[in-house]
């Protein structure tokens, strides 16, 4: 049997160009070459692809989408894949544009029994509106239908807020204004392998020099402190894993995942069963040095390149 031809999809007109070129150079550098045939597809800043999609079907077997944000995550590109019937890895169109989606993705954790901070969605013009909200500051603002944190910002008052909904309606129209819950930030990845969902260790998030998870932390080494799996009992992680699954299934995600959380800090006596919010899921995970879902599954045994196994089988299952 020969090689599988891998053409890694990276760049692309999005926020998260650089970070989706490092995902990308990081997947070429660990995809095993006794398998694989790989070979990196660069898309430019204006969505430009570098070939026809047609010879780019006929020269690969599969897509490995190392994209992040706008066009590579939320739909546009897989809606493109599938016209073409090229096969590609992770989420289908509709779920990617679900989870790209906070809004949309929110209302779906909740309607599956999980919970999410109270939120109200605005639309940012030239002038910017005073909203009422049904919660209290202080708020998280950020675009809806972004990711990487960027544009993101926490709110103390109302005077704040107006200078935060022009931040992130720089990135989107839509801007969704959360209930900050205090606590500790986790996340969960999910991971197809041999046809079954598998929730991975947890990671525990803490940011050095700044108050959430922001594009720094996220993408500069020694930025943050990840814990994996964190300080918690038996319970809490199964809770936190299961949590990750439901997600995962809410929105109807492909492949793998990883679902972003927060522990809202509660009395010692509550922590073998933490109350735990959605914030947000991730159908394309950051593929970095510094990334959370290869951490993850380092911790549960899994090395790179049979991460990439795992989820390259899922696609072509």
């Amino acid at each position: 049997m020969g090689k599988i031809r891998v053409g890694v999809l990276m760049g692309g007109p999005s926020a998260e160009h650089e970070v989706s070129l490092k995902s990308g150079e990081m997947i070429l550098r660990f995809l095993n070459p006794e398998k694989y045939a790989a070979e990196g597809i660069v898309i430019d800043k204006k969505g430009k692809w570098p070939m026809p999609l047609a010879a780019f079907k006929k020269r690969f077997d599969l897509a490995f989408i190392a994209m992040h944000g706008e066009y590579g995550e939320d739909g546009t590109l897989q809606k493109i894949l599938d016209k073409h019937k090229i096969p590609y890895i992770g989420s289908g169109a509709q779920a990617s544009e679900i989870g790209m989606d906070k809004a949309v993705s929110s209302k779906l954790f909740k309607k599956a029994g999980l919970q999410v901070p109270d939120f109200k969605v605005v639309s940012v013009g030239k002038r910017i509106k005073k909203y009422r909200l049904s919660f209290k500051f202080p708020v998280v603002v950020k675009p809806s239908d972004r990711g990487s944190s960027v544009g993101v910002s926490i709110v103390n008052n109302s005077s704040g807020l107006q200078r935060a909904l022009k931040n992130a309606g720089v990135y989107s129209k839509n801007v969704m204004i959360q209930k900050y819950i205090e606590g500790r930030e986790l996340t969960c990845g999910v991971l197809e392998r041999g046809g079954r969902l598998k929730a991975l260790p947890p990671t525990e998030i803490i940011p050095s020099g700044s108050t959430f998870f922001d594009y720094n932390a996220k993408y500069s080494a020694g930025a943050s402190r990840e814990i994996t799996p964190p300080n918690l009992p038996a319970e809490g992680i199964r809770k936190i894993q299961n949590i990750a699954l439901k997600a995962h299934e809410a929105i109807g995600a492909r492949g793998f995942s990883r679902t972003d959380m927060i522990i809202a800090e509660n009395p010692k006596s509550e922590i073998r069963n933490p109350k735990v919010y959605v914030l947000e899921i991730n159908t394309l995970p950051g593929m970095t040095e510094t990334s959370l879902l290869p951490q993850e599954a380092k911790a549960d045994g899994i090395s790179f390149p049979e991460l990439l196994d795992a989820i390259i089988e899922s696609a072509l299952r």
